[in-house]
């Protein structure tokens, strides 16, 4: 019979992550989340695939191979720290965890140190790609960590499921670095589109046209695709939350920060997110076109 699989965190990401997990691996799947709906209709869709564990220590206690995608520091903290049912609960000689979060690379080191530390390999594996890629198998991991473990054929045949590709880039830290530039750079990309639709509306252009002409012209790429209608529309449906988004870049201008490297493009687009993080914060990140508006 083959080995289970673990997964701990059954959100935006998580669940289409599972979804493939479920369609493209043989092995059964033992997964957790803090609430139990996204989990029970994850069972209720591969009731002969999966089965929900009572904590993420469990998950851990019953796979060798546990995949983690978290939220955020807080989901991480919650979940990941907990001596008594949470990951590191979990982990002995021999357990093998990979979490897909975005975090800081000083919190993946710290996660790093406390799975080693108690017998069980490490890697981190962030992920470029929001919840459409996620859904599809599109994703990009970013890995950093054990090199053994990014190799191993149940993990290697996990990111294949999921992703679309998959990059080692040494230490852990490293990968969570290039997720953070990455992230950054969509970040501003976004702002900077917000503004210019923004500044097209205020002139009374077609928006419409305009996104036609962005579309057909050098600066086409498929999130200005996506998420200009959505714009126009003034509807943000979350693929990637905006308070997520506004975290990568505060996260980003930290590392710039440590290296006494200015970031202005950055830091200019992170407090537009700002003005608006209480008011559309579960949004889209799209919906820092708000920040823009009288």
């Amino acid at each position: 019979m083959a080995l289970s699989v673990g997964f701990v965190g059954v959100g935006i990401m998580g669940k289409g992550m599972i979804r493939n997990l479920a369609t493209k691996l043989d092995n059964p799947l033992v997964i957790w989340n803090r609430s139990t709906g996204p989990a029970e209709e994850l069972l209720a869709a591969f009731p002969n695939k999966i089965s929900i564990a009572s904590s993420a220590a469990e998950v851990i206690n019953k796979c060798d191979i546990t995949f983690t995608m978290l939220s955020n520091l807080e989901a991480s903290v919650s979940v990941f720290d907990d001596e008594t049912n949470g990951i590191i609960a979990g982990v002995k000689s021999g357990k093998l965890i990979i979490d897909c979060a975005t975090l800081s690379p000083e919190r993946m080191r710290d996660e790093e140190k406390r799975v080693i530390n108690k017998g069980g390999i490490f890697l981190e594996a962030p992920v470029s790609g929001s919840k459409v890629p996620a859904e599809t198998g599109q994703l990009i991991f970013l890995c950093g960590g054990s090199k053994e473990l990014f190799d191993n054929q149940i993990v290697q045949d996990g990111f294949k499921a999921m992703g679309k590709a998959h990059y080692y880039f040494g230490e852990v830290g490293q990968g969570s670095k290039v997720k953070l530039v990455v992230n950054m750079i969509l970040g501003t990309m976004m702002s900077s589109f917000a503004e210019g639709l923004t500044l097209s509306e205020s002139l009374g252009l077609p928006t419409e046209t305009l996104l036609q002409v962005i579309d057909q012209s050098a600066l086409a790429c498929p999130m200005y695709k996506a998420k200009g209608p959505n714009i126009v529309k003034r509807e943000f449906p979350p693929h990637f939350p905006l308070k997520h988004a506004q975290k990568d870049l505060r996260l980003a201008l930290e590392l710039a920060d440590d290296l006494n490297l200015s970031l202005p493009t950055t830091k200019a687009a992170n407090e537009q997110f700002i003005k608006v993080l209480d008011s559309h914060g579960d949004e889209d990140l799209s919906a820092v076109f708000n920040a823009y508006q009288k």
